[in-house]
C-alpha cells in the first residue's frame, strides 16, 4: 500500500458512537481522497473506520498501521528475533505486521530505530481505552512523504496534501513560507497550517488533540579532532561492502525491478553492481531471473553535451550487456508536461529537470516495471556537488594531517577566498539561480563559518518577485538563521565544535534541499505520479553511518593538475563548473570502491548535476506555455506575486540573450499558479493571518 489518507477526531476523550450518516460521510470523503492519490497505489484501495469514527483508514485488531514504502529485514533477522526471543506470532509476512510487532515489543518511538528502508507510516494503538495513541513517522532521510494539518475538529494526514481535497479541505497559501523559502528548510509547506513530518521524525497525537514531536535518529559525523587510523584500503572496502549490501536488499520484490541510468557514476555504479549480483551471484532482480533482461531507463535532452548524458549511459549499458530504454525530452514534451509535474510535486521548482524526471517515470511503467533503483543520496554522502569544495576548504582535515590542504593553511585559505567569489558568480550569473547578496557574517560565525546556507538560499526566489506588502513583512528574514533554527540542538552544537565544515555542510544540505526539494520533485512525487516505487540504496542509513564516519579528505580529494596550481590563479570554478576537476576529485572513495563495476570513462568523469537546459527560444513551446499559465489574471489571483516582475520576465527570460534568473522566476510563478488553480487555493490577502514571515 503506497497511499495514505487519514482523518482523526482531535479530541477523543469522550468516545462517541458515530451515526450511520457520519460513517457514510467519512467513508465517502476518504474514498474521494484516495482517488486523488490513486497513482500511489492503483492496484487496490481499502478503507477502515473504527467504531466511533474517530480514526479512519487502518487495518483491524487493537494496533493498526498503514505504511507507505518499503521496510527491509535482511534474512528475516528481525522477524526471527521477535518470534524466538519475544514470542511474537506473525499472522502474515507484510511490512505492516513487522512494524506492529516492533511497536508491541519496543514501544514508541524506540520501535522506529529498528526499521531500515524508505517509509512513512501511521499507527493507531487502541489497547488502553482513554489513552489511545496515534503515531506518525517517516524514514531517516525523508524519502517517503507524510503531511498533516488541522481542519476544524479533525487532524488530517496524507502522503500528499491533495488527498484532503476529497475531505473538504480548503487550502490557503502560507505566503511567508513561500516568500522566504522556509518550506525548503523544515516542516513548513506552501499551504497555511500544513506541516511535514520531519525526516527521522515522529509525531504523537494525544486523545486530547495535543501534538508531541521528536526525532528517533540523526546524522552524525567523525569528530574533526580525531586522527584517522584506518588504511585507505580498509575504508574503500568498507564502503564497497555496505553499498553492495544496501543494493542487494533492495532487489527483493514481487515485481520486476529496473534501474534509472544517467551518465554519472552513481546510477552507473548501481547498474554495475546489480549486473554483478545477478550474473555472478544469481540474485533475482525482483521476481524474475534477470540474467538476460536487466533493464535501465535514461533521459535524453536534445541539446549539447552540457545537458545530455544519454550517449554515456548507452555506452555504460553496452559495456554491462544490459538493455537501455531512453526517454527523449524535447521542448514540446517539457512544455506539455510542466503543469502535471507541478501538480504532483505540490511545490514549484526553479529547473525543468523535475519535468524530465516526471516523464522518465512513464517509461518503466510502460514496459511492465513498478520498482526502480535510483541514485539519490550519493552526492550528499560522498561530497559530489562542486559547491561542497567551499566547505572542504573551510578548515584543515586533522583526521589526515599529512595531506596538502591540512598541512598548508596558507594555500587552503587562499583557495577558500577565491573560490567563494567564483562560486557566487557561477550560481547566480551563469546558472541563473537567485542572488540574495552576501549573507550576514554574524550568523555564519554561529555555524563555524559553514557556507552551505549561502548555497541553499540560491534555490529561493528573491523578494523582488513578490508584492510590496510581502517584501515589507519579510524584509528582515535571515535564511541562515532559520536554517539553523530548524536543526536539532545537538546537531547545532556539533556544527559549532565537533564536525569538520564539510560535514556540517553535508548535514545542512541533507536536512533542507535534499529532503524538501530533491527527494520530492526529483524523487517520490515524480515517480509515484506514474505508480513507480523508487528505491535509493545510497540513502540506506547503515551505509550512510559508515560514510559519515570517514574523514573529509577521502570524499573530496585535492588533486591539482599541476603543482601549486592554486597559487597560479587556478580556481575550482574558473571558466566553468567543470574546472573543479582541476583541483578536486569529488566522491573519490566512492570511485575507488566502485571501480570494478564501472567503465574507465565513468571512473575518470567529473560530476555533472542533473539539470535541464535553461535557455529556450522566444515564442517556442516553453515560452508559450508559461505565457499561457502566467497571465495577468492568474498572477493577480495569487495575491502575493508582482505582475510587473512576471511581465518583464516573460519578455527577458527567453532567446539567445535570455536572463537566466528571469526564466527561473517564471518557473516559480508558473508552479504557484498551477497549484493555485488545481487545488483551488484561496487568494492571499494583505490582512490574512498567513502573511507573516514564515519563520
Amino acid at each position: 500500500m503506497c497511499g495514505i489518507c487519514v482523518s482523526v477526531r482531535l479530541d477523543r476523550r469522550q468516545r462517541q458512537t458515530a451515526s450511520d450518516e457520519e460513517r457514510a460521510n467519512l467513508e465517502a470523503g476518504l474514498s474521494k481522497g484516495l482517488n486523488f492519490i490513486a497513482h500511489r497505489g492503483p492496484d487496490a484501495k481499502g478503507i477502515w473506520i473504527n467504531e466511533d469514527g474517530s480514526v479512519d483508514h487502518s487495518p483491524d485488531n487493537k494496533i493498526h498501521a498503514v505504511i507507505n514504502g518499503e521496510i527491509y529485514d535482511p534474512n528475516d533477522a528481525l522477524r526471527t528475533e521477535l518470534e524466538t526471543v519475544h514470542g511474537y506470532h506473525f499472522p502474515s509476512h507484510a511490512d505492516t505486521e513487522l512494524v506492529i510487532a516492533l511497536y508491541t515489543v519496543y514501544g514508541a518511538p524506540d520501535f522506529l530505530t529498528h526499521l531500515r528502508g524508505e517509509f512513512s507510516l501511521v499507527l493507531y494503538d487502541e489497547r488502553v481505552p482513554g489513552a489511545e495513541r496515534i503515531i506518525l513517522a517517516r524514514d531517516r532521510f525523508g524519502i517517503k512523504p507524510l503531511f498533516y494539518t488541522v481542519d476544524k475538529d479533525r487532524l488530517l494526514i496524507a502522503a500528499e496534501a491533495k488527498a484532503w481535497l476529497g475531505l473538504g479541505w480548503e487550502p490557503e497559501w502560507d505566503v511567508g513560507s513561500i516568500a522566504t523559502g522556509a518550506w525548503m528548510l523544515g516542516e513548513k509547506t506552501l499551504f497555511h497550517g500544513v506541516q511535514k513530518v520531519s525526516p527521522a521524525g515522529w509525531v504523537e497525537v494525544g486523545v486530547d488533540g495535543s501534538i508531541k514531536k521528536g526525532w528517533y535518529w540523526d546524522m552524525d559525523y567523525k569528530d574533526k579532532r580525531e586522527k584517522e587510523t584506518r588504511s585507505i584500503d580498509e575504508m574503500v572496502q568498507g564502503v564497497r561492502e555496505r553499498l553492495i549490501d544496501a543494493i542487494r536488499m533492495r532487489l527483493r520484490a514481487d515485481v520486476p525491478i529496473g534501474i534509472y541510468l544517467s551518465g554519472g557514476i552513481d546510477s552507473s555504479l548501481l547498474a554495475g553492481i546489480v549486473t554483478h549480483l545477478v550474473k555472478d551471484e544469481g540474485i533475482k532482480l525482483g521476481n524474475q531471473d534477470a540474467t538476460k533482461r536487466i533493464c535501465c531507463f535514461s533521459i535524453e535532452f536534445p541539446t549539447d553535451d552540457n545537458f545530455n548524458e544519454a550517449d554515456i549511459a548507452e555506452r555504460t549499458a553496452n559495456w554491462l550487456g544490459v538493455q537501455i530504454l531512453k526517454k527523449r525530452m524535447d521542448e514540446e514534451a517539457l512544455a506539455e508536461n510542466f503543469a502535471d509535474s507541478v501538480y504532483h510535486c505540490e511545490h514549484h521548482n526553479l529547473d525543468l529537470n523535475s519535468v524530465g524526471k516526471f516523464c522518465l517515470s512513464t517509461v518503466p511503467r510502460e514496459h511492465g516495471f513498478k520498482v526502480v533503483l535510483t541514485g539519490e543520496g550519493s552526492d550528499e554522502h560522498f561530497a559530489g556537488y562542486p559547491f561542497f569544495a567551499l566547505d572542504v576548504l573551510g578548515e584543515p582535515d586533522l583526521a589526515m594531517p599529512e595531506t596538502t590542504l591540512a598541512s598548508d593553511n596558507a594555500l587552503r585559505e587562499d583557495l577558500w577566498g577565491k573560490s567563494f567569489e567564483a562560486l557566487k558568480g557561477v550560481l547566480t550569473s551563469r546558472a541563473g539561480w537567485f542572488n540574495h547578496g552576501i549573507p550576514d557574517p554574524e550568523t555564519f560565525r554561529e555555524i563555524n563559518n559553514v557556507q552551505m546556507p549561502f548555497v541553499t538560499q540560491t534555490w529561493q526566489a528573491t523578494l523582488d518577485l513578490f508584492e510590496p506588502w510581502v517584501r515589507e513583512q519579510n524584509a528582515g528574514y535571515n535564511w541562515a538563521a532559520t536554517q539553523l533554527a530548524q536543526t536539532q540542538p545537538e546537531a547545532r552544537e556539533k556544527i559549532r565544535n565537533k564536525w569538520h565544515t564539510l560535514h556540517s555542510s553535508q548535514y545542512l544540505w541533507s536536512r533542507s534541499l535534499l529532503a524538501n526539494n530533491l527527494l520530492t520533485c526529483l524523487g517520490d512525487r515524480t515517480e509515484m505520479a506514474h505508480s513507480i516505487e523508487a528505491r535509493p540504496p545510497f540513502l540506506d542509513h547503515v551505509l550512510s553511518e559508515y560514510v559519515n564516519g570517514l574523514p573529509p579528505t577521502v570524499k573530496m580529494v585535492y588533486t591539482p593538475d599541476e603543482k601549486n596550481v592554486a597559487r597560479k590563479g587556478g580556481l575550482p570554478w574558473s571558466g566553468s563548473t567543470k574546472r573543479v576537476g582541476s583541483l578536486f576529485s569529488e566522491k573519490w572513495i566512492l570511485r575507488e570502491a566502485g571501480k570494478p563495476y564501472i567503465t574507465q570513462e565513468l571512473y575518470d568523469r567529473k560530476k555533472h548535476p542533473y539539470v535541464a537546459p535553461n535557455r529556450w527560444p522566444k515564442d517556442g513551446p516553453i515560452h508559450n506555455k508559461l505565457r499561457g499559465i502566467c497571465t495577468r489574471e492568474a498572477v493577480e489571483k495569487l495575491g502575493f506575486v508582482s505582475w510587473e516582475v512576471v511581465q518583464k520576465a516573460l519578455e527577458t527570460g527567453f532567446g539567445d540573450d535570455a536572463d537566466g534568473t528571469a526564466f527561473r522566476k517564471l518557473l516559480v510563478v508558473g508552479g504557484l499558479v498551477t497549484i493555485g488553480e488545481r487545488f483551488g487555493v484561496k487568494r492571499a490577502e494583505f490582512a490574512g493571518a498567513n502573511g507573516g514571515s514564515g519563520i
